[in-house]
């Protein structure tokens, strides 16, 4: 059984039971925490305004807000003795996968029709480069060939869910899930920051931004938190690119399974991987993205356009709140202790492969999406 991101927070051995009362709890922090972030988006603002910081809190949106406030509340539950018992209910997957879903609502289909071939291509290119990379750098540095599928997957796919499937596909031992998912997290917060202000500086066009930011972000949630500080044409693109990397975890997955049993461990008794496991490893969320597309495509050719748009509206802010309580769950997720027990050499590795899949998504995207229009 594979593990999920709820299973990292602790060896069984120090985990503490968790019942109801405790989900019910964890559940209430989360929501109080986005409550707070929705609010601070609001009314910040406003109460800047005339003041020398009006132009920076207009610039401050909900995703900063929300994984600043989730950073505070893992401090507070942390030394509360909290943190592990109300793991259950921070759920940044189900609440970023069912925000994209939404997403998809107010993306026409033409644009993940006209941005598939591209996508499609930086994603093969991409992954394929970034992998074998970061499995040549583990390599150099005496990685164990586990922890180095780990890393590989997570850096050239996507984050937390790719080290998951990798983990199921090699046999991972659990810390070494809990390193490559610590490493993913610590090296994806500053990103969600630093690349939209770096495709502006650079003057990166929208399109050219959101498929160098969905194409290196490590986990969905930050590319989505980063493509809404860069804007919403900007976020349209990322989500696609990086659903398109999300759609490859099967592949991979797949291919790890047979390399590991029968070029590594050399199990002459191993099963060929089939279309089952392929399909057991496709992120089923993505089907759930082209279809809210294909539904809110329909739907805008049978209303007026001001009908559409109001009802659009209602969806994007669903939508947003989704959003700010996975961005929140990203803060209460974050786990410092597994970098410190891995060591130097993992950070190396997970860094020097980071600083690659920046400069090769640079380029493919300047190539792929080089006057790309919606």
């Amino acid at each position: 059984m594979v593990a999920t991101e709820q299973d990292l927070a602790a060896p069984p051995a120090e985990r503490p039971a968790r019942t109801w009362p405790w989900l019910v709890l964890g559940v209430l922090v989360v929501l109080v925490l986005g409550s707070v972030a929705r609010y601070l988006e609001d009314t910040v603002p406003a109460a800047a305004k005339g003041t020398g910081l009006e132009k920076f809190a207009a610039a401050v949106e909900y995703p900063i807000y929300a994984i600043a406030l989730g950073l505070i509340g893992n401090v507070i539950v942390y030394y509360a003795g909290l943190r592990e018992r109300i793991a259950d209910a921070v759920r940044t997957e189900f609440f970023i996968k069912t925000g994209l879903v939404l997403l998809g609502a107010s993306i026409n289909l033409s644009l993940i029709a006209k941005a598939a071939g591209p996508a499609i291509g930086q994603a093969v290119l991409l992954i394929s480069s970034v992998f074998l990379i970061t499995w040549y750098l583990g390599g150099l540095l005496g990685l164990d060939e586990k922890l180095r599928a780990l890393l590989s997957a997570a850096v050239s796919i996507c984050g937390v869910s790719a080290a998951i499937a990798a983990a199921g596909a090699v046999r991972a031992k659990r810390e070494q899930l809990a390193y490559a998912a610590s490493l993913v997290i610590i090296f994806a917060l500053p990103s969600i920051f630093l690349l939209p202000w770096l495709a502006d500086v650079l003057g990166l066009s929208p399109a050219v931004a959101g498929a160098w930011i969905g194409g290196n972000i490590d986990t969905t949630a930050a590319v989505t938190a980063a493509g809404a500080i860069a804007g919403e044409q900007t976020l349209q693109i990322a989500t696609i690119v990086k659903a398109t990397q999300n759609a490859l975890i099967g592949i991979v997955a797949v291919a790890l399974t047979a390399w590991f049993a029968f070029k590594v461990e050399k199990d002459a008794d191993a099963r060929r991987p089939g279309l089952r496991q392929l399909w057991d490893r496709f992120p089923k969320f993505v089907l759930g993205f082209i279809a809210a597309s294909a539904i809110g495509t329909w739907y805008a050719g049978t209303v007026s356009a001001a009908e559409a748009k109001a009802h659009i509206g209602v969806i994007n802010d669903l939508r947003t709140w989704f959003l700010i309580l996975a961005f929140v769950s990203i803060g209460l997720q974050l786990r410092v202790s597994a970098l410190r027990e891995a060591g130097w050499r993992p950070v190396a590795v997970f860094g020097g492969a980071t600083l690659a899949n920046l400069a090769i998504g640079l380029g493919l995207a300047s190539i792929l999406f080089a006057g790309f229009t919606a």
